[in-house]
């Protein structure tokens, strides 16, 4: 008869007693494991599972959980060998309990012996025990193992179920390695459709086996030495001389190594040496030293200190290229100087100019051309002859000022313009032109006009710098101003086509004489765009007498090019029209100086807008013009301060001018002007 035990298996009353049970030492045994129950039945488990896996051969490390044989190894010290196997051979009737079943009960204490129903029990519980208690005992007639084996068919579900895991765990690392190269292809193709003109090359998300930079060399170098710099700081901070003499001399070296290179392909060979030496110090600066607090703290004040000396740089150069911008250089000067002197050498009939009959006729195509510029004036007019059809039926008519006047007689009897005619005169020899007729001239004269011209703040200030690019001789110049005076000038002409100095002329000009202004008095090309180069641009809306008068939103135009109709010039007082507003502008409250402006507000309204192709601007400022555009263009402008006979002038576009010099002339060689 099966005999109902509890965990330990002791005789319940209805059995009979078993003296052994009434020892001293069972007695300790039984207190000692019922305080540690859940512990004794790892005990108890390990014990069993070590005597079947010594008589099947097994390996006990195998079969026995860590917790187990770790529950053993602690209490063996606790209790004598007696005890234990008490223990153990009463263990052996609990048959083959595994830790699941002890789980499944919830640590449940009322194990029984196989085949033995609790009387307790529900009808459900009695059969999921009876089921187990058939398994185990089916298991240990296969061959008395106390490890739990499970049936082939379990084995395959749980075989069948770790693959499934594997294969997903698969899938979805597979699906997040296509998501990130989409991704990465997405922002390569976004990066590649940005103006490089702008942005360069450079692409954080570029390939690595694609590394189209020639920078990044050279970027990395910057960025160990800021990061050097921070870390210097906060080694002086926190009183780490061995790191702070390191970090400097490293920081030495990556200075020498870097200098002024941009590319990677011109740094010296030792770059590499460097990085790997800047880089360990600064792993090792990041050990000791990194505070989250501090370094973003540095990294901020090297910003705004970066930003300052920004802000700093861009007024200074703004100053040195409107400096640049109104200088002569030594050889334009020394030419100037040259001709001068061989002109008042010449006899007073070797200064006189061929055909001058054509001044005044009419029917032929005349050029107004205003400048104190000698190599400059020459490429217009070349320029000019070299595309005309019929040179013959052209005549220029160019006036200087009195410094520069026998130099440019002198330029143009050594190099007439072929069969065209040329005449030169001195602006100061107009006689009608005073302060008391001229508002603009009574103005530059004035004491204030010289105050705000010439003891203004300078470019350290916001309003010196807005104000530097108006201190410009040019604005003291009445050749600047001349344009509105053409009829007075020229009294005889019906049409003149006025040129500024700084363009070049491609095509034939002739067509633009056909051109039917509708009335207007001005034929010149727009330069208006969605946003820019419109009248609010220029004037001050701000006043009532502007936003009473014009519409902000007109299109503006460009002066260097422009046709005019002195018929209708004289019928509609044009030149009274621009005295009234200089008149009003006395304070400079209604635009600032310079003749754009004016020539907006005397012209609103009689403007006739020719064809873009007639005149392209832009290249005295703007790298990006289109060249295709430069090529058709019948006038291309460099307006702007980047001129082309000066130093600063744009490398691409200054082919266009110099072309129309012959840089072999005697004068030019001993000035050393050269290309």
């Amino acid at each position: 008869m099966a005999i109902k035990r509890g965990l330990l298996g002791t005789p319940t009353p209805r059995t009979r007693t078993n003296a052994s049970w009434l020892r001293p030492s069972a007695v300790v045994a039984f207190f000692f494991v019922v305080l540690l129950l859940p512990l004794v039945f790892f005990v108890a488990r390990g014990l069993y599972l070590s005597e079947s896996s010594n008589k099947s051969g097994g390996s006990f490390e195998q079969n026995v959980d860590w917790r187990q044989r770790l529950a053993v190894q602690h209490l063996k010290s606790f209790l004598s060998k007696e005890d234990v196997n008490v223990i153990s051979a009463n263990v052996k009737d609990l048959g083959p309990l595994s830790l699941d079943t002890f789980k499944r009960n919830n640590g449940s204490a009322s194990w029984k012996v196989v085949g033995q129903e609790n009387l307790g029990d529900t009808p459900v519980e009695a059969k999921s025990k009876e089921t187990y208690g058939k398994q185990d005992s089916s298991r240990s007639k296969q061959g008395d193992h106390s490890a739990v084996v499970d049936s082939p068919a379990v084995q395959t579900r749980r075989r069948l179920r770790e693959k499934r895991r594997e294969k997903r765990a698969a899938d979805l690392v597979k699906q997040d390695d296509e998501t990130v190269m989409k991704l990465e292809n997405a922002a390569i193709q976004r990066s590649k459709s940005v103006d490089t003109a702008v942005l360069g090359k450079y692409n954080i998300w570029r390939k690595e086996n694609e590394n189209e930079n020639t920078d990044s060399t050279v970027r990395l170098m910057r960025d160990q030495m800021i990061m050097a710099r921070v870390y210097l700081s906060i080694a002086k901070m926190k009183n780490k001389p061995d790191l702070l003499q390191e970090l400097q001399n490293r920081l030495k070296e990556s200075q020498r190594a870097l200098g002024d290179v941009t590319n990677d392909a011109d740094l010296s060979s030792s770059a590499s040496e460097k990085i790997k030496a800047m880089g360990q110090v600064l792993s090792k600066a990041r050990e000791q030293l990194y505070d989250c607090k501090l370094v973003t703290g540095k990294l901020r004040a090297m910003l705004q200190s970066a930003e300052d000396q920004v802000r700093s740089f861009k007024k200074q150069s703004t100053f040195l290229s409107q400096l640049a911008a109104k200088t002569i250089p030594n050889g334009i000067h020394c030419l100037a100087m040259r001709l001068t002197i061989d002109y008042y050498l010449l006899s007073p009939e070797k200064r006189k100019f061929p055909n001058k009959e054509n001044l005044e006729n009419p029917n032929l195509y005349h050029y107004a051309l205003f400048s104190d510029n000698v190599l400059a004036a020459s490429v217009v007019v070349n320029s000019t002859i070299v595309n005309a059809k019929e040179p013959e039926k052209h005549v220029f008519h160019l006036v200087t000022d009195k410094l520069n006047f026998g130099a440019m007689n002198m330029w143009f009897l050594l190099n007439p313009p072929g069969k065209a005619t040329i005449h030169v005169e001195n602006v100061d020899e107009f006689k009608w032109l005073n302060s008391s007729y001229c508002p603009v001239l009574r103005q530059l004269e004035s004491a204030a006009m010289k105050e705000y011209y010439f003891k203004a703040d300078h470019a350290a200030t916001s309003s010196g710098a807005s104000n530097l690019k108006y201190r410009n001789p040019k604005y003291l110049s009445m050749l600047n101003h001349l344009r509105f005076y053409l009829p007075q000038i020229y009294p005889k002409l019906d049409k003149i086509l006025f040129l500024d100095d700084d363009i070049v002329v491609q095509k034939d000009l002739t067509p633009l004489w056909s051109v039917d202004l509708h009335g207007k008095v001005n034929g010149a090309v727009e330069t208006c765009g969605e946003s820019f180069h419109r009248f609010d641009k220029y004037l001050n809306f701000s006043n009532p007498h502007i936003s009473r008068n014009f519409d902000p939103s007109a299109c503006g135009w460009a002066y260097g090019m422009n046709l005019f109709d002195l018929k209708e010039w004289k019928k509609r007082d044009i030149t009274g029209i621009y005295h009234k507003w200089q008149n009003m502008n006395e304070d400079r409250t209604l635009w600032k100086l310079g003749t754009l402006p004016p020539g907006l507000i005397t012209f609103y309204g009689l403007t006739h807008p020719l064809e873009k192709s007639w005149h392209v601007l832009g290249l005295g400022y703007n790298p990006s013009v289109n060249r295709a555009d430069i090529d058709n263009a019948a006038v291309i402008h460099y307006n702007g301060n980047m001129k082309p006979w000066l130093e600063i002038a744009m490398t691409k576009y200054r082919s266009y001018w110099t072309k129309y010099i012959k840089y072999d002339h005697p004068y030019l060689r001993r000035c050393k002007l050269s290309d």
